[in-house]
């Protein structure tokens, strides 16, 4: 009966959460431990518990077992076979699966497949909850945790958790201080490939996004996205202790610093302290006698933007 069910599609057990469904009572009990946080497979070594006994399994081959499975071309090991079956394609040059369309080629005929969706625009994996639809099924998978909150992933530095392996790897570099992409212009490094791409429009003057309201172009979509709440007003970042709000994170952090008296900025002269950085450099213009704003009426100048117009105004009163 069980096995009919697979050709009838017929799914009696539902979950009374989101009201997915199942072939089986076994799979159900499997899937709820994701609402409930239930984790009863535990490893004896680490006190690691997992949800699932496939999940134990794999963490065990990794961390214990042993590498049973090794290349003859280059003895490099495996502890499971199809790493080692992945592993072999790399010594196969041969790529006898090409693409009608672009060329390219593959070594493999599923890679090709998958591939192809590209052009033809399939997507045969579709959420049941958003009905947003994918090229892979382990793209399904990754986007099914926005609605289960499943972070499968912990940093085990700070224990920050996240929903795809991917996002761990580049938090590690927070704790690592590993930034692996490099400018060619500058040499700056980063720990991500899109903030290099990003640097890089720096030094080539590309700036992709552009303002619908008054035009002005970017260089990121986040730098755009900041610039429109300019013209929508939107103040997404609020004041927990005074309720005032802003249009930016940094701005929020920054004002936070008035209720907390955080002072991060210190002169190296009189060791007077400040909240922002910028508010230190006018500081330090006392010391150094630096004034780079000049008055266009009299030859006076300034430290700052501010006292600059406040000295103007002295000139608009006498004209008046």
């Amino acid at each position: 009966m069980r096995h009919q069910r697979i050709h009838s599609g017929e799914r009696p057990y539902c979950c009374d959460v989101c009201n997915k469904s199942f072939g089986e009572s076994s799979s159900l009990k499997k899937h709820q431990r994701i609402h409930s946080g239930e984790r009863p497979h535990s490893c004896y070594a680490c006190n690691k518990s997992f949800s699932q006994k496939s999940a134990l399994k794999r963490h065990h081959s990794v961390n214990i077992g042993e590498q049973q499975y090794s290349c003859d071309l280059c003895n490099k090991s495996f502890r499971e076979k199809c790493s080692l079956k992945v592993h072999h394609s790399i010594h196969c040059t041969e790529r006898t699966y090409s693409c009608d369309v672009c060329k390219k080629s593959f070594r493999e005929r599923r890679t090709l497949k998958v591939h192809q969706r590209i052009h033809t625009g399939e997507r045969p994996y579709s959420c049941d909850v958003c009905t947003m639809s994918f090229t892979k099924s382990n793209h399904l998978k990754n986007h099914q945790r926005i609605h289960s909150g499943e972070r499968p992933y912990c940093c085990d530095v700070c224990n920050k958790s996240f929903s795809h392996k991917s996002d761990l790897k580049v938090h590690k570099r927070i704790h690592s201080g590993e930034k692996p992409y490099s400018c060619n212009v500058c040499n700056r490094s980063f720990t991500t490939r899109s903030n290099l791409k990003i640097h890089v429009r720096v030094h080539s003057g590309e700036r992709p996004y552009s303002c619908d309201v008054c035009n002005k172009t970017f260089g990121s979509k986040g730098a755009l996205e900041k610039h429109q709440r300019i013209h929508s007003g939107e103040r997404p970042y609020s004041c927990d202790v005074c309720k005032k709000s802003f249009s930016q994170s940094s701005s929020l952090k920054v004002h936070k610093r008035i209720h907390s008296g955080e002072c991060l900025y210190s002169c190296d002269v009189c060791k007077k302290s400040f909240s922002q950085g910028c508010y230190l450099k006018i500081h330090q213009r006392i010391h150094n006698g630096l004034r780079p704003y000049p008055c266009d009426v009299c030859d006076k100048s300034f430290i700052s933007k501010s006292r600059l117009k406040k000295h103007q105004q002295t000139h608009r009163n006498e004209q008046s």
